[in-house]
């Protein structure tokens, strides 16, 4: 469909007054003479000479081993309206067009990026706009924008722009009660704002002739499951063609924006098998039907042909931080022990969890920009700039209208999008889009394909965690013991925990917890913890405890109550749902931040992760908390249990919290069988309910534990 081609560097240095490099990239190939930009061509990154941003290339040229990269191209970000002025920090968007004049270049990459409530599921990249500013970012975002795009000065640049990155993609798995949404992304798809905000500026910038549009379509790991995939493509539709816009407004879709999946995973496909287990089942993949980026970009690239998108549309992948190189890439499969072993030896991407996002540890810079590398696909670019933080690891006060989030903080243990992993963020990061010198040297030293002159890169760090402290029972049964202790620091980040009983190794861990299962009754152990890293420096060991395994099941014998009513009139669908209400029966208020409520089931096949949603709380559901975990228990129907608690507050002596209505399912929808289930029962209306435990402070105080 198009020819391969690569970069060359035929750049001009000149020192600017602000000591800027400007330089231009060509994007060479092997084909006849490019037409006129002035003229659309099919794809714009055929033949072109890309720009360069100066005020990146001074910075990356700064750094060590910086000058490899420093002349490659990249998109100029857009991030709220003040941007598109500039300031004595940043040139105005006049000013980078000129500069590209000035370069020689002919393609010009701008990022769309200012919606109003913009990215409704990450506090780091929230924007400047109320969630019903849709006028504000018509009039004094777009207008201003297609303004100076449309100047005649400009009109032989190929003008390549990324409409919204992840605001359309929000509404389709954000917004709709499952584990993980928000209720910021609620409120975008039911005002339709992003939808509305997307069409404007496709109708109004796709109206320019020389502005090529490409709708930012997120990544495998975000829509590779067959529940999004479809849906996604429709979403996409349905925006563009609102406010204006059609089909033809739409050069393209980039996927992998600012993210960090992989390109190609070379050493296992969808489709292979260990004992029986599909590459599918692993916990990484998760039952997506995608292992990498190129694999997603050409399907999703079919999809929506098939929704009504043209023929050749196009399709761009960032690879600007995706590479995982380094002395830890994988030279080959895992070992066939098991689906997980070979899944988790032989993948590329390092990290903790697909889901994990923020300034990811161990990552390298990727493919180099280059124009129609593969079948349907318009170039490898790099969108987000290397170097450029993806949000701050503590707070920050900061005028940019950037939240703190905290899966930017490497000791947080995470939340429904990454399964309740570690984060894998890397420590000390600035405010989202400003420079991280940290994190550029270690995309420099990771690159894969590697980096003329610059070193292999990971092995360098020999430096061990901080040793795990405060390691706290917070749970324990006839058969089992739950730990959690405060996270360890590192230089470059924590990837896990190893847990050892009585100085052996019982298992490993990527979150601040973890349950030792298989223990006879009655009996002491002792635990300690352990930190690593990616490079396998491991910390000393935590302090000891010790914890005595209960003498049975147990009984609690506290003055909370539980009382349930099953909601769900089916036993074998996909979902368990339940109300629950917790009640005081004694004369003293409790304070709830140290309660938790625990319904036991079992799963049976499928997936072992599981996805939780509260539909409604006379308290809030803003004010629950609720994840699964396996129990450790051996009785029947109670290998894992879905676990409520409560944010703050208290509960007066003789009150009620009132109805709370939740539901969990596995996360690939397979069915449960709930008829054998420990806690479940059959009364529609509310009663007492000893089959599902109430722990104050870690100790049973309600019910009857398996």
């Amino acid at each position: 469909m198009r020819t391969r081609g690569t970069i060359t560097h035929g750049l001009r240095r000149r020192l600017a007054a602000l000591s800027a490099l400007a330089m231009g990239a060509a994007l060479a190939v092997a084909v006849p003479a490019p037409a006129s930009a002035a003229a659309r061509v099919d794809n714009p990154y055929a033949g072109a000479t890309a720009y360069v941003n100066p005020d990146w290339s001074a910075k990356a040229a700064a750094e060590p081993g910086g000058t490899a990269i420093a002349d490659e191209p990249g998109f100029v970000w857009m991030d709220r309206i003040a941007a598109i002025e500039g300031s004595a920090q940043a040139m105005s968007l006049r000013e980078h067009l000129d500069t590209a004049l000035d370069q020689g270049a002919n393609l010009f990459q701008v990022v769309i990026y200012d919606l109003p409530g913009r990215d409704c599921a990450a506090l780091a990249s929230n924007g400047e706009l109320g969630p019903t500013e849709l006028d504000r970012y018509k009039d004094e975002y777009i207008d201003p924008i297609s303004e100076i795009l449309a100047d005649p000065a400009y009109a032989n640049l190929r003008i390549v722009t990324i409409i919204e990155p992840d605001s359309l993609p929000n509404i389709v798995t954000n917004a709709g009660g499952s584990a993980g949404s928000t209720e910021a992304c609620a409120t975008m798809k039911a005002n339709g704002n992003y939808e509305k905000g997307v069409g404007y500026a496709l109708h109004t910038l796709g109206a320019i002739p020389n502005v090529y549009n490409y709708i930012d379509a997120a990544h495998h790991g975000w829509l590779g499951w067959d529940s999004n995939f479809v849906p996604a493509a429709q979403e996409f539709k349905k925006a563009a063609t609102s406010e204006g816009a059609t089909v033809s407004d739409v050069t393209g879709f980039i996927v992998n924006t600012a993210n960090y999946s992989a390109l190609k995973e070379p050493n296992f496909k969808i489709t292979d098998t260990v004992n029986g287990a599909q590459v599918r089942q692993s916990k990484w993949i998760d039952w997506n039907y995608y292992t990498d980026e190129l694999s997603f970009a050409q399907a999703l690239r079919t999809e929506l042909v098939s929704q009504g998108f043209a023929s050749n549309i196009g399709m761009l992948i960032d690879t600007a931080r995706n590479g995982w190189g380094g002395s830890h890439r994988p030279a080959g499969p895992g070992p066939q022990t098991s689906v997980d072993a070979y899944v988790d030896g032989g993948r590329v991407d390092r990290r903790i969890h697909a889901g994990n996002w923020c300034n990811q540890n161990g990552a390298g810079v990727g493919e180099r920009p280059t124009s129609a590398p593969e079948p349907g696909i318009d170039a490898y670019v790099w969108a987000k700039p290397p170097g450029e933080s993806d949000g701050n690891s503590a707070p920050i006060d900061n005028d940019e209208g950037k939240g703190f989030d905290r899966m930017c903080d490497p000791t947080y243990t995470g939340n429904g999008r990454n399964g309740n992993n570690l984060t894998g963020a890397l420590p000390n990061s600035p405010l989202a889009g400003h420079w991280f010198s940290a994190q550029f040297q270690e995309l420099v030293r990771n690159a894969y394909p590697p980096l003329d002159g610059t070193p292999g890169g990971g092995g360098d760090d020999t430096q061990a965690p901080t040793a795990p402290t405060s390691v706290t029972v917070t749970a324990k049964t006839s058969g089992s013991v739950s730990l959690s202790w405060t996270a360890s620091t590192d230089d470059t980040g924590v990837t896990g925990y190893d847990v050892f009983r009585g100085g052996t190794k019982v298992g490993s861990t990527t979150t601040t917890s973890y349950t030792d299962t298989g223990l006879t009754a009655s009996t002491a152990y002792s635990y300690t913890v352990k930190a690593k890293d990616a490079a396998g420096n491991v910390s000393a060991a935590s302090g000891a405890i010790s914890a005595t395994t209960s003498a049975g099941g147990g009984t609690g014998t506290g003055t909370l109550k539980v009382q349930y009513k099953n909601t769900d009139s089916s036993a074998t669908d996909n979902q368990i749902r339940m109300g629950l209400q917790l009640v005081n029966t004694g004369s003293t208020a409790v304070n709830l931040s140290t309660v938790k409520v625990r319904y036991w089931f079992t799963p049976e096949a499928g997936a072992s992760t599981f996805g939780t949603a509260c539909d409604y709380a006379v308290i809030g559901c803003g004010n629950l908390t609720h994840g699964v975990q396996s129990s450790g228990s051996t009785a029947a129907g109670a290998s894992h249990y879905l676990e409520v608690g409560f944010g703050s507050g208290t509960l007066a002596a003789g009150a009620s919290t009132g109805e709370m209505q939740l539901r969990l399912n596995k996360s690939d929808w397979s069915s449960f069988n709930e008829a054998d289930d420990y806690s479940r029962s059959t009364a529609t209306s509310y009663a007492d309910a000893p089959k599902i435990g109430v722990y104050v402070t870690g100790a049973l105080s309600w019910g009857t534990a398996p």
